[in-house]
Formats: C-alpha cells, structure tokens, sequence
C-alpha cells in the first residue's frame, strides 16, 4: 500500500533530481519575489469604447486569480444546485395515489416496540421511498438504500438496552418478518426484501465473530468511527471519504481474527469477503446504537449514495443494429437516429436514474458505438438527452413525458395528503448526453483534481521528496543571499 500512495500521491517533477519540487519551488519564489516588489501600481480605468463579446460576457467568473476551484467541467446537472428566491425549483411529479393504511398483523415474537418514534419514523420513511408500483423504479436510489439503511438502523435499536450488536437467527426471522409487514401496511411493495436482495440473516452479523458491544471496543478505536461518521458532508464524503474508510477500517479489525484463523486454507480465503460483509454490517450496527436515528439515517444514505452514483445500472445489449446504420453518418440521418433512439427507449424503460448515472450511461454506450465504429458524434446529431437514458413517461401514474432524472443526493419520495405521492427531479431542462473521446470507457470521476486525494502535512511532503530539514535550512539561507544580491543590483 505504501508504495501505492507514493506514485499516486506525489507528482515528481524534474527539479527533483536536485532538492525535490518543492524545494524548487521555494527557490523560484524566492528569486521572484524581489522583482515584484520593483512593480509599479498603476490605476486601470474601464475602456468604455471596447465592445465585449457575448462569449466574454457568458463567461464565469473564477474563484481567485488561479482559478483553482473553477467548477468542473461536467454537465451542468451534475453540480448540485440550490436554488435562489427567484428561481424556479427543481419540478416534482405528483403520483395522485395516497397509499391506504391497515393494521399490521405481527408475529407477535419480536420484542420490539415499533411505535417508538426513533423506529417509527424510519419505518415511515421507507414505507414511503418504497411505495407501492413505485418502488421498482426508484430501487436502485431511493428505496433499496432506504431499506438497507432501516435495517442497520433497527439492528442498533434492538440491541439498545443490551451488550449485543445482532440478533440471533430465530429472532431475526421473525423481526425481519414484522417489518415487512408494517412497511406493507404503510402503503410499501411487499416485494421489497426481492428487490433489495436484503434477508433476514442480515441482521444476525452472520460470520463475523465479534457480535457485542464489549469486544468491539476492546478491538476498534470507537471514539474515531464514531466522530468520521456523526457528521458526513454530502459533497465531500464521495470524493475524499472520511467515515466510509473508518468503517471499513473497523470492519477489517473485527474480521481479522476469524480470516486470521482460517488463512491457511482456500475455502477460508473464499470467504474473507463474506466476513468483511458481514462485519461491516456490525459496524452499521454499533453505529444506530451511538447516533440518532436520524443522523445515522443520513449518513447511511450518504454512503449508499456515494456507490450507486459510481456505476450505470442500466444494460446495454450489444447495439449491432445501431451501428449498422450510424456507422457512417456525418449529418443528421432519420434511420440512424430512429434506431438509437428506439434502442435507448427499449433499455430505459424500467428505472429512474440520477443525473450521474445518466452520465455514466451515457459515456458506457458512446463508447460501444465508437467500439463498433461510430465515429461521429451521434448524441448530438439526434438530439439525444442525459434524461434520455432515465424512464420518460409513468403511465401507470397518469403522468406523461416526465423526462426525469433524480438528484445524485440522497432523495426521498414525499407524501402529501392532497395529492398523494410525489418526488423530485434534478432536471427542468435538456442537458446534451457527453459523447466519449475514445471506445476504451473508463471509470469516471466527478471529483474536482483537489478534492480527489487527501492533503499531506508539509513536513511529511517534504521528507517524501528528499527534502529533510536541514535541506531546506540551507535552500532558505541560499535564496535569501539570493535575494539580497538582486535587490542590491
């Protein structure tokens, strides 16, 4: 790993042969500095007379004079926005359904309190991200991250007011049964379990040998995951994670001793993922247990979304009849754009996706027809959308042509006793699907340059490219003698 971090995280320059980049660095600042100071202020006044271009006038302006923290260069709908006052906020499609609510039947042998508000509040709110024919649209976004975080949440819960972080077998089956029905009852699919491929033994911790409070702080720093984790930036985590590391962390620590046990043999080196999986779910645990429902709620839907916004979850079949007849188009074609445009209808057509899967889709396909020699860029001769690549129209709702693409954040379905249930569109407008540059597709990174890895203490930099402290005492006295004889001539 050391070795890793080393050719990823320092950019060695040529200067380093000498002292180090940053002792270069240091000796060009200094040498400049004196000619700075023999610049003369001068008054600018504006010229009226010169016409500014409509370009120069569209132009944004840049943070600073380095322009270091421009915003990147993606999509609009990628950068999430809050809107001002004046500004219309992003459309919400109105499903005019209310759920109708029944009394759950339980099992009777889970010894839960479900009306205790902190669970409660989570079952409604999942109850709704869930909703009905709705939830298999929304699955991969809203409402499978929901019911896994409601899970995590209740194993916490459970175990509240004892020494365990899981639930034994026979008492997880009967729990996960309860609130099956309960979200049912509240208007949830009942499929959701399916769906999410979540079960039962999801809360019992599975293969993970540590499964109680005790010994999960005998063996992980908690007050460190405890702190990573009560306070995830929504913007920040998926780009320079701090409480996503901790957890896995803590999960590699309760691990350990059971992958220690079984690391001399294969069918134990098979199963060193399940038992990270399900230590990780512990962690989850331990964490409902120190935090709020709600900001454990939060945080756990930071982390879901921070994953599902990395990869396309559409397929895409192998586009043989689109390539035959875009292969060599260079304007506008009526047969090529009908066929791309059937083919991304026909692979769209079952789910609602975020503006950063679109994105994600959208370079995946352009890259397979590039792939199968198509060269010109087809996105733009048929017009094709990002919220092309999301369902267009939800019939089974009465609501037509809605074009939606969902936010990257985490999102919510919302309940209104008025016009039932709705949820929000990160999109108004038409945001032109990015043709690739090239058939390789890579993985794409919507993180700006400095938010992509964490910054180094300068002491450990400069001992990371040679430059020890006695290094640079002498470079300080050498430019500052430096400085002197240019100042002096």
């Amino acid at each position: 790993m050391g070795g890793y971090q080393d050719a990823n995280y320092y950019r060695v320059s040529p200067c380093l042969i000498v002292v180090g980049s940053w002792c270069c660095r240091l000796i060009l600042f200094v040498i400049w500095l004196p000619t700075f100071l023999h610049v003369t202020a001068q008054e600018s006044h504006a010229d009226h007379r010169r016409t500014t271009s409509l370009v120069e006038l569209a132009k944004e302006p840049t943070s600073g004079d380095s322009g270091l923290f421009d915003p990147i260069e993606i999509s609009p709908s990628v950068i999430p926005k809050v809107p001002f006052p004046t500004e219309s906020v992003p459309p919400m499609y109105p499903i005019p359904y209310v759920p109708t609510r029944y009394e759950p039947v339980l099992t009777g042998k889970c010894p839960v309190n479900f009306s205790r508000p902190e669970i409660s509040n989570i079952l409604d709110k999942a109850a709704f991200d869930c909703f009905g024919p709705l939830a298999s649209l929304v699955g991969n976004v809203v409402c499978c991250p929901q019911f896994s975080s409601l899970i995590h949440i209740f194993q916490g819960f459970f175990g509240m007011k004892s020494n365990n972080l899981v639930l034994s077998n026979a008492v997880a089956d009967h729990c996960f049964s309860d609130i099956v029905s309960i979200l049912a009852s509240r208007g949830a699919n009942n499929t959701i379990p399916t769906l999410c491929s979540i079960k039962s033994s999801n809360l019992t911790g599975g293969s993970c040998p540590v499964k109680n409070d005790s010994t999960f702080e005998r063996t992980v720093n908690t007050s460190k995951l405890v702190e990573a984790c009560r306070t995830v930036d929504p913007l920040k985590e998926c780009c320079r994670p701090v409480c996503r590391p901790a957890i896995m962390d803590a999960a590699l620590q309760i691990s350990g001793r059971q992958m220690m046990i079984n690391n001399d043999n294969m069918a134990g080196e098979m199963n060193h993922t399940d038992y990270l999986n399900d230590c990780k779910g512990v962690v989850y645990s331990y964490l409902s247990k120190q935090l709020s429902s709600e900001v454990a709620n939060k945080a756990f839907r930071i982390l879901s979304a921070c994953k599902v916004n990395k990869v396309c979850p559409l397929t895409f079949k192998e586009p043989s009849d689109v390539i035959a007849v875009c292969k060599n188009v260079a304007a506008p074609s009526p047969t090529c754009c009908s066929s791309l445009n059937t083919y991304i209808a026909e692979t769209q057509q079952k789910i609602l996706i975020t503006n950063k899967q679109a994105i994600i889709c959208a370079t995946q396909f352009g890259s397979m027809l590039r792939g199968g020699g198509v060269m010109t860029n087809v996105y733009e001769l048929c017009d094709v959308d990002l919220k092309d690549f999301s369902i267009q129209a939800l019939l089974a709702f009465g609501v037509q042509d809605a074009g939606c693409l969902l936010r990257s954040l985490p999102g919510d379905v919302i309940f209104d006793n008025s016009s039932g249930v709705s949820f929000t569109c990160d999109l108004s407008d038409n945001i032109a699907a990015p043709w690739p540059s090239s058939s390789s597709f890579t993985s794409l990174s919507f993180c700006a340059p400095e938010m992509s890895l964490p910054a180094l203490p300068i002491s450990q930099s400069l001992k990371n490219i040679g430059c020890n402290s006695a290094g640079v005492g002498f470079l300080v006295i050498f430019t500052f003698f430096v400085s002197i004889v240019v100042l002096r001539f």
